[in-house]
């Protein structure tokens, strides 16, 4: 354990409690939330930054980062699709969670074949995170107590996260669709 990975842990620990000021029955509990959710995505960064910096980067970091990210953001829209029950938002929020499922499920069966590092974070993919990160922000933010209307800067920001979200799982389905491929071709190969 270092620096970087209590960070990570320090980020999904703050998952519940962003649950429960989300639910607390305050005017300023979706302010609260939005300001525990950018701490958490500052801490994406941080975490990141110290890793590469001290040169304490860990297969536990490797591993935990992304899904602290994937937690704290599923579990948010999740929420905010409870508040912004139309398709303009859940269909959104749809191919978010989907991506997520489908990159993961994507590793984890690089990583059996051992093929992990192609499917690696890739730039496209932090981009993608602070954009989601950003739009959930302004969604938790632009709420009825705030009395900001940020209602376009909001789905400007979703949509553009869901966009980089489809483009940056092609990009991890187009490396790993050779070994998808392969393997489809080895198992006609000897079933002839």
């Amino acid at each position: 354990m270092n620096l970087p990975n209590y960070i990570t842990l320090a980020r999904v620990a703050l998952i519940p409690v962003f649950v429960l000021v989300f639910y607390l029955p305050y005017d300023w509990s979706y302010s609260a939330a939005a300001i525990i959710f950018a701490l958490a995505g500052i801490t994406d960064w941080i975490d990141g930054y110290l890793a590469r910096k001290l040169n304490q980067t860990t297969a536990l970091g490797a591993f935990l980062d992304p899904v602290a990210d994937k937690l704290m953001v599923v579990t948010a829209i999740v929420l905010l699709v409870g508040i912004h029950p139309t398709p303009l938002f859940a269909i959104p929020a749809a191919i978010i969670a989907g991506r997520e499922i489908v990159v993961s499920a994507l590793r984890e069966w690089m990583a059996e074949l051992g093929k992990r590092a192609n499917v690696a974070v890739s730039q496209i993919g932090k981009i993608k995170t602070a954009a989601q990160m950003g739009a959930i922000t302004f969604f938790l933010i632009d709420n009825p107590h705030t009395g900001l209307d940020l209602g376009m800067i909001s789905y400007t920001l979703l949509y553009s996260a869901t966009a980089l979200t489809l483009w940056s799982m092609f990009i991890y389905l187009k490396a790993a669709l050779p070994l998808l491929l392969a393997d489809e071709k080895n198992d006609q190969d000897s079933s002839s």
